[in-house]
């Protein structure tokens, strides 16, 4: 169940000897961060997460602790699991993020909590930033900056194969959910072939590796057959959508987008395989 805040608690009363205090940027944030509209903008995200969150299960995280340390993570280019290890030692960070003497989430809750806040939120939360820090006369607001960081990371690469496997697999995916919509009886129309396509795919990488006639030989013949699965794949995308009618209308969408996407793919790879 989400939960907006924990009780308040001042730690500067409970230890005084420290006398710790907010370096000036985290005192500019905290009063923004007070804001409501802010604050419900977030909270309406992280309410998406299951149907019932707004009202069933356990206790959540706070959202005002949520916000303010995925905040403070931004601020400082911390990673998820730095966040996490900074808030706990630290009681300038716990009375900042609103944590006071409760267990920091772990990096991984954080990483669940941060995906769902989206790109409109964020526009939003820009937005009101913005406004706030004009009617405070932090800046005159004529521009905003915002910083695009590139992460380098592992990725797959785009081959052929590839694609027509991952487009065969995602229209395959769609059609077994459409399969409880339409009923049995349409069975035959249904067939998920992205085992076949995975096997070929991964038949086709492995005659890449070898060298010699016979491999290459082998390697278009199993090329044909993934563009034959991959095109009747996309023809039975397009038979399921007509068959839905008027139903579920996110799987036509899905069917027609993912159907599109690999029927342009292995037109492209079949005018490939003619000039072979």
């Amino acid at each position: 169940m989400i939960v907006d805040r924990y009780d308040p608690v001042d730690l500067s009363e409970l230890i005084p000897e420290l006398r710790f205090e907010m370096e000036p940027e985290l005192r500019e944030l905290d009063r923004l961060l007070s804001d409501d509209e802010l604050f419900a903008a977030v909270r309406a995200d992280l309410s998406k997460r299951h149907p019932n969150s707004g009202r069933l299960g356990r206790h959540s995280t706070p959202v005002e602790v949520i916000l303010r340390m995925l905040v403070m993570r931004r601020l400082y280019g911390w990673s998820y699991e730095a966040t996490e290890r900074n808030v706990s030692d630290s009681l300038v960070l716990r009375q900042f993020t609103r944590l006071y003497l409760e267990p920091a989430p772990d990096d991984t809750t954080l990483i669940r909590w941060s995906a769902l806040v989206g790109a409109d939120t964020l526009g939003q939360l820009n937005d009101r930033a913005v406004e706030l820090a004009r009617s405070l006369r932090v800046t005159r607001g004529r521009k905003l900056r915002t910083d695009g960081t590139v992460v380098e990371t592992n990725i797959h690469h785009p081959t052929d194969s590839g694609l027509l496997g991952d487009g065969v697999r995602a229209v395959g995916r769609l059609l077994r959910r459409a399969k409880a919509v339409v009923g049995i009886a349409a069975g035959e129309v249904l067939r998920d072939r992205t085992r076949s396509a995975r096997r070929l795919a991964r038949s086709i990488t492995e005659t890449a590796r070898r060298r010699g006639a016979e491999a290459e030989a082998a390697r278009r013949g199993a090329y044909r057959r993934l563009l034959d699965i991959a095109e009747a794949s996309a023809k039975q995308a397009g038979k399921v959508r007509e068959l839905l009618g008027e139903r579920a209308a996110g799987l036509r969408e899905g069917l027609e987008r993912y159907g599109g996407l690999l029927e342009r793919v292995a037109s492209q790879a079949r005018r490939l395989a003619r000039s072979w």
